[in-house]
């Protein structure tokens, strides 16, 4: 039993967080990457505290109510493995807040970097049509939204669940107008549409990174993660029909994670252009509707 009267300040409390983080073992990758923000995130939320708060304000001093509040959140983090985002209900991404749970993956796909960057250079006008194929919470089509104001947006998910989710953020960010939340298998919804912007994180973990994934996992739905032995069976199938759904000048884009070496063993022919990122992150191609259009044939 830790003695915790102690702490008085909020930064006592992130520090106290940040130790028992480290001495747990506790996994960080869904949102953040390390322990310090991972506690700071926490405590802040237990006290009803924006992130932008600012850091002068960890000097602040606590209610004993506020630090049972918040030990009990921190320890909830180590105890049960669920991830921040989970705890709180809500994740940032591309620079802005969504509903989140435990029916949808916890945002935290590098394709923000992409959006923030508005596609360039690859994109050659903005777009006017976009889906967002595997949309979960729905954070890439809405990002994409805020990106491009003239742009109607697709979220198009397998998951009832996940489009319940997408919903509520569809209603969060006020963007009902021109924003929707659609049920697809695939393209399957799709029947006849053609977009200038196909963005997707699909499910691609492989069958040995499932069986090595942090504890922290097991709380995401497995059907946002999972996706066959290679974890390619839903992206074969996105490539085979991406060109019958891209507008003449359109892009594909789509993140592959970890999988990115089954795609190159796959299809060494396809000249895939991987993205690079500036603030880390891996595994996202590229492929003009050109190219999708040049080696359909061969998906």
């Amino acid at each position: 039993m830790f003695e915790t009267a102690a702490l008085s300040t909020i930064r006592d409390l992130v520090r106290w967080g940040v130790s028992r983080f480290h001495q747990a073992g506790v996994y960080f990758g869904h949102g953040t990457d390390n322990a310090w923000d991972e506690s700071r995130l926490l405590v802040l939320d237990a006290l009803y505290l924006p992130w932008e708060t600012p850091l002068e304000y960890l000097n602040c001093h606590v209610t004993d109510d506020e630090r049972d509040a918040v030990l009990t959140l921190l320890q909830r983090r180590i105890d049960e493995r669920i991830p921040a985002a989970y705890l709180t209900g809500h994740a940032r991404f591309a620079g802005f807040d969504f509903i989140v749970d435990e029916r949808v993956l916890v945002p935290r796909s590098p394709i923000a970097e992409l959006i923030a960057n508005r596609f360039e250079p690859w994109l050659e006008r903005d777009p006017l049509t976009i889906l967002d194929l595997c949309t979960g919470s729905g954070c890439i089509g809405i990002a994409c939204a805020h990106a491009f104001t003239e742009a109607e947006v697709v979220l198009a998910d397998l998951s009832g669940d996940a489009l319940a989710v997408a919903e509520l953020n569809i209603e969060a960010h006020d963007l009902g107008d021109r924003v929707e939340a659609r049920w697809s298998d695939g393209f399957s919804g799709m029947a006849g549409e053609r977009f200038d912007l196909i963005v997707s994180n699909p499910p691609y973990v492989d069958a040995e990174d499932m069986r090595d994934l942090p504890d922290e996992y097991l709380h995401e739905p497995e059907i946002g993660l999972a996706c066959g032995e290679d974890g390619l069976d839903l992206v074969r199938r996105m490539l085979a029909e991406a060109a019958d759904h891209l507008t003449e000048d359109g892009l594909l884009v789509i993140e592959v994670g970890n999988s990115m070496v089954h795609v190159m063993a796959e299809w060494p022919e396809v000249d895939f252009e991987w993205v690079k990122f500036e603030h880390g992150g891996h595994g996202v191609f590229v492929l003009s509707a050109e190219q999708c259009r040049r080696y359909q044939d061969l998906f």
